[in-house]
């Protein structure tokens, strides 16, 4: 008699990067507060880092900073997987091979790389290091906030605390896109996706310079990142102003 046959758990496959499952016509139309917030912290950090001139936006979105950033004077190229969008360039972030090694000086990925299963993510990583020398990285914080600012200083400065509530104890498998109506594969703070994991996580790719909340707009982590992949960008000349 022949052994039973073990059995086998079913292997889920991620899938594969694909378009956002929203009304996308009316998404690239909406203009929020949260959009003029995030598209000032983009060019506050970029204007941080040395010598960036050639930029590559990935997810343009609605299409703000894409306004600003070429207003202020940077060269400025947008990728996004979804035509809708209106791209300069039409593909995913885990696959840049359209573009060489350190061919831009900042690379911006904001809130985008939680739309990607975690199989495609440290390929999108190591892309994001291989093609620019710095990486503007947000990502989304798990849960509601709840916020307290405090302004002891007539000079505009303020603390902040933020508390986010949600289910500490829930892990995300990676591969399910379970939050925010199934468009995230996971978002900070959850098990895996702590800011000590995903600082381990960049680390392999990436010096980081400065990890900070936005208080502003307190759903958002902004890392700024060096890339340990290219040394020198294209010397695509002077900086904005």
């Amino acid at each position: 008699m022949s052994a039973p046959a073990s059995r086998v758990s079913p292997v889920t496959e991620p899938p594969e990067p694909t378009v956002m499952p929203v009304d996308r016509e009316a998404w690239s139309k909406s203009l929020e507060l949260s959009n003029f917030i995030n598209c000032y912290c983009q060019y506050r950090d970029l204007q941080s880092l040395p010598g960036c001139c050639d930029v590559l936006l990935v997810g343009p979105g609605a299409g703000l900073e894409t306004q600003v950033l070429r207003w202020r004077g940077y060269r400025l190229t947008t990728l996004d997987i979804d035509p809708v969008f209106r791209p300069d360039i039409i593909g995913s972030v885990h696959e840049m091979s359209m573009f060489a090694d350190g061919q831009f000086d900042a690379v911006i990925a904001s809130h985008v790389l939680e739309h990607l299963a975690v199989p495609y993510l440290d390929r999108a990583l190591s892309e994001i290091a291989r093609v620019g020398r710095f990486a503007l990285v947000y990502l989304p914080r798990a849960g509601f906030h709840l916020q307290a600012r405090f302004f002891p200083r007539s000079d505009g400065r303020e603390l902040s605390f933020i508390l986010d509530v949600f289910n500490y104890l829930h892990r995300p498998d990676g591969v399910t896109p379970r939050y925010r109506s199934g468009q995230h594969f996971w978002e900070v703070g959850m098990p895996g996706f702590r800011v000590r994991d995903l600082r381990n996580r960049f680390e392999r790719n990436f010096e980081i310079l400065r990890a900070y909340r936005n208080i502003h707009w307190n759903p958002s982590h902004n890392f700024i990142l060096r890339s340990r992949r290219t040394s020198t960008g294209n010397g695509g000349g002077q900086p904005p102003p």
